[in-house]
Formats: structure tokens, sequence, C-alpha cells
């Protein structure tokens, strides 16, 4: 990423699920030492039609809107200052809709987070359309943070996990893992997954693979190959390598039991131009049950 401004954003609404973004994003913005951007989208254009509103009754139904949108970045600037009172916070509410703006904001951001649930702003869209969209167009890494299954607590402690498939896209993730790995002082368990079915990515047509055994070899090779170069650039990080025949997703949503984060690349070795988001990615950001980070391909100039 270039020409970016030194902070992390994170999109609100009031919800539980915002919160929990809000407190992870303060987190992580006090110890990058970064600015944090707060957002929230009004969405008043979309008010103007189909209504029936006018007059009075127009102008009081948006100032109860503006109203709660200002709750709600007051309560968020609240909880960054609980974390860290000396953070650096500014705050927006534009009457843009979710999608257009958060990838927006993404174009100028370290990183973009955001809760899994919500009450229909930011959050409560994400699993479908907004997350979906916004991690597939984003302009820098998107994080959808989620807790555990049974206490809806987001950890802060366990392993970095990022998945590992040999594609370009899988690189950028590897770096990234990297870096969060060493900025929290935790291991990184390098997962790569494989099967006897081998995908070609310019058809996508499969093949069966008739000798395991030699390709458990390759795919060995193939996963530390991948890690050697960050290994060096990152010495202090202790490195777990996961190895296993079985799909990645399956792998994935295992480890999240016992993470505090899950980096993936939004589409792997195998994806199709288009996809919003690979397989492995969209049951990451619906079923994980830690934070979910994921990389977009780095844009070419």
């Amino acid at each position: 990423m270039s020409a970016i401004d030194p902070r992390i954003t994170v999109g609100v609404d009031g919800s539980a699920g915002s919160s929990a973004a809000v407190v992870w994003a303060a987190k992580l913005a006090s110890l990058r030492h970064l600015e944090l951007r707060i957002v929230h989208g009004l969405q008043i254009a979309g008010l103007y039609y189909g209504g029936g509103l006018s007059g009075v009754g127009a102008a009081t139904l948006f100032d109860a809107i503006r109203a709660d949108a200002e709750k709600h970045l007051a309560d968020a600037r609240a909880l960054a200052a609980a974390i860290d009172k000396d953070l650096a916070v500014t705050t927006d509410m534009p009457d843009d809709p979710p999608v257009p703006l958060l990838i927006d904001e993404s174009r100028h951001a370290r990183m973009l987070v955001l809760g899994a649930t919500g009450s229909g702003g930011f959050t409560g869209m994400l699993v479908g359309g907004t997350a979906g969209t916004v991690a597939a167009h984003g302009h820098c890494p998107v994080v959808v943070v989620r807790g555990r299954r049974r206490s809806a607590v987001v950890p802060d402690s366990g392993p970095v996990v990022v998945g590992v498939d040999g594609s370009p896209n899988s690189e950028q993730a590897i770096g990234v893992a990297f870096e969060e790995a060493s900025l929290r002082g935790v291991p990184l368990v390098a997962a790569h997954a494989w099967n006897d079915v081998a995908y070609e990515d310019t058809r996508g047509t499969a093949r069966i693979l008739t000798q395991p055994a030699t390709l458990e070899e390759d795919e060995e090779r193939l996963l530390v190959q991948r890690l050697a170069g960050w290994q060096e650039k990152y010495p202090d990080v202790e490195i777990r390598r996961l190895l296993v025949r079985e799909r990645a997703r399956h792998v994935l949503l295992e480890a999240s039991e016992t993470a505090q984060l899950v980096v993936v690349g939004s589409r792997g070795r195998g994806g199709f131009t288009g996809m919003l988001l690979g397989s492995t990615s969209q049951a990451l950001v619906q079923h994980a049950q830690c934070p979910v980070l994921v990389v977009r391909p780095e844009k070419k100039a």
C-alpha cells in the first residue's frame, strides 16, 4: 500500500458488535501508535425517496437520525479513550451508505475494522453484502471482529494464524501475519491444507492426484519456501507449521478456536476473477471464533 494515512478506521452503528470492533481497533491503534478514525454513515439520502416525508416531519426525522449518529460516535470515542486516553481519535458521519463509504475510507487507512454483528448500519449487514463487498473491493486489509462462539468475548491471547496456499495473495497475507505476530509478541501458526484434488488455476478444472505421499512432500516444501524469507525478516517470531490433508476452511476454522487473529487472502489458489471472496475467506468471515483479517491483492500501479 502507498499514499495512506497512519490510521486505523472503524465503522460503527451503536451495536454490541460495533463496540467490540471499536475496542479492538483502539487497542491496535494504541499498539501501533496510529490515529483511530471512527465513522458512521447516516444514509439520509435514501430517505428522500418514497418516504412520503416533507416539511416538519422530515426535519424531525433527520434531526433524530443525526442525534443517534452523534451518540454512536460519542460512545465509540469514550470506548477508545478507556483503552488509551492519549489516543488520537477523529470522527465523521457523512450521508453516504455503508459500502461506498467504507470502500472510500479504505483508500486512506492502514486497516479497516468492522464488527461481526450489528443493528443494521454497518455491521448488521456484514454476513452477506457488506463484508464480502468491502473485503473484495477495499484498498487495505479488512478486519471482521468476531468472538468465541460460546461467550462472544473477543480473544486477546493465543497465536496469530495465517492460511498459506502458494498464491500471490497468500504471500501478501503471510507478510501481514508476520507483522501482526511480531507486534503482539506471539507465535505464528502457518497453516497449509491440501488434498488429493488440485485445481487448475487457468481453467478452473479439477484433476485427481494419484501419489499422495509425493504430493505431501511437495506441499511441505512449498510451505517451507513460502515462510523462509519472512522468517529472516522477523527472526523474533516463533513459527509453527501446520500441514494438514484437509479442506483449508476446516483447518482455519478449527485453528480460530484458540487463535487471537486469523489472516487470509481474499482469494487463493484456484479463485476466479470477479468473486467477492474465496470460499475459505467467506467461511471465516461468517463462522470464525476470533477476528479475521482479510488481505486484498495489491493493486498494480
